[in-house]
Parts: structure tokens; sequence; C-alpha cells
């Protein structure tokens, strides 16, 4: 099968249709183009849409990210960043392997199908040429043949007539003799040339055409198999991107089956999670009785001296820990000698207490007094391995100078070992505050979880790299307490007790000015305040408002100068004096 000998009066149809293969092929070129541009705006909106939904940093949504789903969701995110780049991948290996490649090839296949197609053409016009140059020859030979018959019959005609002259018949007779010899003359000529055109005639469609055509037809399958080669290249760069595509499937599957909805839900707790007890049985109230109708001060002083009590040899409550606000005293109680007061303070644990706790709204404590327990046992545990992280560094930059010194000593040309001391004193004093800073954090530590109730070896964490050298530091801090906001406020060091031990316990405790009124309220249920710094209730019983409510529900009030304290606020209905300081007003 060769188009030289099937096809060898095709020549313009085959023209046509290698033309129509070229256009085929830079089609092809096209539609891959388009792919990889597609490829690339895909990876790039995947991106894009990775990032968008990326959490930021420092931000509420990195803390979200703790729980197994929420990492799940973006490990799919990272995953599909990867997925993304096989997609860019493939686009930059189409672009490179079949684009830039069948680009080059086309431009060289129409070079070469206008050679093969020029030679043929040339090859045309080169028989044309012949049988143009045959026909003309044998026009002239038809020509001269017919005027050698016309100058026979002139002559035969002559020599017949009797009336013509000899002369006449002799001139005759050579114009016929001379047609006769240019006849034959054309003849020959003829005859040369009719054999030389059927020779290249034969070489035409014999040889040089089918060359040509064979040539024509290699190129043609040439681009044929080219194509093919294209296409299987075009399926093998998807294949070579599965594998990964797949590995990054398969993270996903297992990102999901990473999800554990029990560590979830002991995240939460970890989080949310008071460390407060539930509340004690309501007990029955009959008010069939009218003395039970009114408030029992021996029972309150009952149940605030057995919450002293267990403060001082339990170091916690049964119930909820109240702030100590002020001690309810008689006016005509005599003040105790400054001397006597100290050495209850040294033989017993202290009862001192920070103010800070009645400060509503302020800076958040550096002992992170404001929160509930188990949420501040992990702010202190955070901090505390901060500190340590900073002690770690700290002592890893004194073993460098150190190290540095000792070349210095060993080798003086290098440096003055002197030059360093200033630089390793700094370094020291830094150690020694971070290691004080640390062991104050680990003596509030160690009292909030020896506060808390008990948890699993897991679960607790250590204080750190350093253990608190003065165990008796954890009972000279401040006495745990509890604002109804559920705020705690401790003493920070030794310091501060000492400067609290410096001044005047009457003038800070004993005789400090009793609040003004801001108004009154009306008791709507009666509450039995057990709880230090809480005042029991009586239902239908109207007392004083000295501080209202500040948004954690409790609302501070005085039934005499004596007693005062806290209630819920949904427990009474509150009536403020508009013209009161400090009183706000409702509408």
């Amino acid at each position: 099968m060769s188009w030289g000998t099937e096809l060898w009066d095709q020549f313009d149809n085959l023209e046509k249709h290698t033309q129509w293969g070229i256009d085929i092929l830079e089609k092809y070129i096209k539609f891959v183009k388009e792919r990889t541009e597609i490829e690339l705006s895909y990876a790039k909106q995947l991106r894009n849409l990775s990032k968008k939904y990326q959490p930021k940093k420092n931000s509420k949504e990195e803390e979200e990210y703790r729980y197994t789903a929420c990492k799940a969701f973006l490990s799919t995110l990272n995953e599909m960043n990867d997925y993304a780049g096989q997609h860019e991948v493939i686009s930059e290996n189409m672009t490179s392997q079949i684009t830039m490649e069948l680009a080059r090839y086309v431009q060289e296949l129409k070079q070469e199908r206008k050679s093969h197609f020029h030679d043929g053409r040339k090859a045309q016009q080169h028989i044309e040429t012949c049988w143009k140059q045959l026909e003309s020859t044998k026009r002239r030979f038809e020509r001269d043949c017919k005027e050698a018959d016309r100058a026979q019959q002139y002559f035969e005609k002559m020599d017949a007539d009797i009336n013509v002259t000899k002369a006449d018949v002799e001139k005759a007779r050579q114009q016929a003799q001379t047609r006769h010899q240019m006849a034959e003359d054309s003849k020959g000529e003829y005859s040369s040339i009719l054999q030389k055109f059927n020779h290249e005639q034969h070489e035409y469609y014999h040889t040089h055409i089918p060359n040509i055509f064979q040539k024509i037809q290699e190129m043609e399958e040439r681009r044929i198999v080219r194509i093919g080669e294209s296409v299987k290249t075009y399926a093998e760069l998807d294949r070579q991107v599965i594998p990964i595509i797949g590995k990054c499937l398969d993270g996903i599957v297992k990102a999901a089956e990473s999800i554990d909805p029990k560590n979830d839900s002991q995240l939460v707790i970890e989080a949310y999670k008071s460390g407060f007890e539930p509340p004690g049985d309501i007990e029955f109230e009959d008010y069939t009785q009218p003395m039970k109708r009114t408030v029992s001060d021996n029972s309150l002083s009952n149940s605030r001296g057995e919450g002293k009590s267990e403060l001082k040899f339990g170091g916690k409550s049964k119930g909820k820990l109240w702030p100590f606000i002020k001690k309810n005293k008689s006016p005509k109680q005599q003040k105790e000698p400054l001397s006597h007061r100290f050495n209850e303070f040294m033989t017993s644990k202290p009862k001192i207490h920070c103010f800070r706790s009645l400060k509503r709204g302020g800076a958040t404590p550096e002992d992170f007094s404001n929160l509930p327990p188990e949420q501040r046992r992990k702010k202190l545990q955070q901090r505390v391995d901060e500190l340590n992280k900073e002690i770690q560094k700290e002592m890893d930059q004194r073993d460098a100078i150190t190290k540095m010194k000792d070349v210095y000593l060993k080798n003086p040309q290098m440096g003055d070992p002197a030059s360093l001391d200033q630089k390793l004193a700094e370094v020291s004093q830094n150690i020694e505050k971070l290691r004080l800073e640390a062991q104050k954090f680990e003596a509030w530590l160690a009292e909030v979880e020896g506060r808390l109730p008990a948890r699993s070896e897991q679960a607790r964490r250590q204080s750190g790299m350093y253990d608190v050298q003065n165990p008796q530091a954890v009972n000279n801090c401040a006495q745990d307490r509890e604002s109804p906001d559920g705020s705690y406020t401790e003493e920070q060091s030794q310091e501060s007790e000492v400067k609290v031990l410096a001044t005047d316990f009457d003038d800070e405790f004993e005789d400090e000015e009793p609040l003004p009124a801001i108004g009154t309220c009306k008791a709507l249920y009666t509450f039995e305040g057990q709880n230090e710094g809480t005042i029991s209730v009586v239902e239908g019983e109207t007392l004083y408002v000295i501080e209202e409510d500040k948004g954690d529900g409790w609302t501070r009030i005085r039934r005499n100068e004596d007693e005062e304290g806290y209630v819920p606020t949904s427990y009474v209905e509150v009536y403020l004096d508009k013209n009161a300081k400090g009183a706000k007003t409702y509408i």
C-alpha cells in the first residue's frame, strides 16, 4: 500500500489532506493548552479556598482547632493545598511535554510538507513543459505533412497540364521535394520528442511522483504516530499524580478516622470546667411555724464559724467560698492590740485578704484569681511552662557565654574574658528572677491543685522543672476566696505578706467606714446564707442596698450595722435611690 502507486493522480487531494492533518494537530495543541490553563485556575482556586478557611493566627479560631474534628478539617485544608499542587504539576508537565513539543513539531512538519509539495509541483511543471513541446512538434509535423501533400498535388497538376511550360513544371517539382523533405525532418523531430516525452512521463509517474508521495505518506504517518504518543503522554501525566492525589485523599480519610468525640468532649470539659462543686440540697422550711420565718443569728454565725474552721484545717470548704468583705462586729467592740493580732496571725493560718477581689472590671490579676479554679489552674500551668522555657533558654545562653569565656581564657588573642562578665551576670540575674517568678506561680498552682477535686494522673499536670523550695510558702499565701462573680484572689508572695503585716490592722479592717445605702430592697424569697460573705434573708423582709448587682448575679445588702453581705439578685426586688451616689437611673 503506497500513495505513490495508489494515489498517483491525487496530488491536490493529498495536499488538502496533509493540511487538514496539520490543522488537527494544532487543534489538539490548543486543547491541551486550554486544559493546562484550567488546571492552573483550578489549583489557584483550591489554594485560595484552603487559605480562606485556614485559622487566623493568634485568634479565637486557632484555639478551636484543638478539637479532633477541627484538626481533621485543618488536615483536609492542608491536603487540599497539596492536591492543588498536583494539578499545578499536571499543568507544568503538559505544557513542557506536550504543548511546547508539539508546537515545535508542527513547525518542522509544515516545513517538510512545503518541501515535498514543492518538489511535486516542480515535477508537474517539468512534465507539462515536455508535453507542450511534444504538442508543438506534433502540430509542426502535421502542418509540414499537409504542405508536402499540397505541393505534391500541385506538381502533379502542373505536370499533367500541357499548357504549362517545362520551367514551371520543374519549379513545382522542386517545391514538392522541398516540402517532402521538411515533412521528413518534422517527422524525425516529432519522433525524437515523443520518445523523450514518453521517457519523462514514465519517470514522472513511476519514479518521481511515487517517491514524493511516499515521503508525504511517511510524513503523515509520523504525524499520526506523534498525535498518538501525545495522547498517551496526556493520560500518563494524569496517571503520574494519581498516587500522590491518592495519598492526599488517604490523608483526609485518616484525619476523618482520627476524630474522637470522647476526646473533644473532654476538651470541652477542660475548657469550661469551673472546679466548683454542685450545691447541696435545699433544706425544707416549714412556714406553718412562725418561728422559722425569722432569721437565726446563731445559725448564721455557726455556718460562718464552720466555714472558717474548714478553711483553717482543711484548706477548703464544703460549699462555695465567698470573699471576705467585712467582719460582722458590734460598734461597741473594743479594738484588740496590734501585738495580739500579730501573734494570732503567726500562730494560725492567716486571714489576710487582698482587696483586689472587691475591684470589679479591673485588670486581670497576676495570679488569675478572677477565674474559676480549673481555668485558673490551666492558666497558672501555662504560665509555669512558659517560665520554665524562658529559664531553659537563659541557661543555654549562660552555658554558651561560659564556653566562650573558657575559649577566651585559653586563647586571649580571640577576645577579652572580662568583657563577658557583665553579660554573664545579667543572664544569671535573669535566671534568678525567672526562678523566683516560677516558684511564685508554682506556689499558686500547688495551692489551686490542692483545693481542686482529685483528678486522674493523666489529667494532672506537673508544675515544671523547679519544685517549690519552701512548702510553707503555699500556706503563707492569702486565703483562697471567691467573689460572687466566681473570681479568686490570693496574695502573691511573702513580700506582700510582710507589707500587709506592716499596715495597721485596725485601720484597714476594724475602722473601715461602712458603705452608704443607695436604696432599699424587698426579699421575694427566703435565702439562707450559709457561706462566708452571704447573709440570710426572709421573704418579705426589707433591707438596705449598699452595692448593686455588677453583672455577677449578686447584690450587697445590709440589715443593720452588724450584718451585711451578698444575696442573689433574683431573690430581691431592688428600689434604688436616684439621688444616692453611685446609683443608676432605671427607666
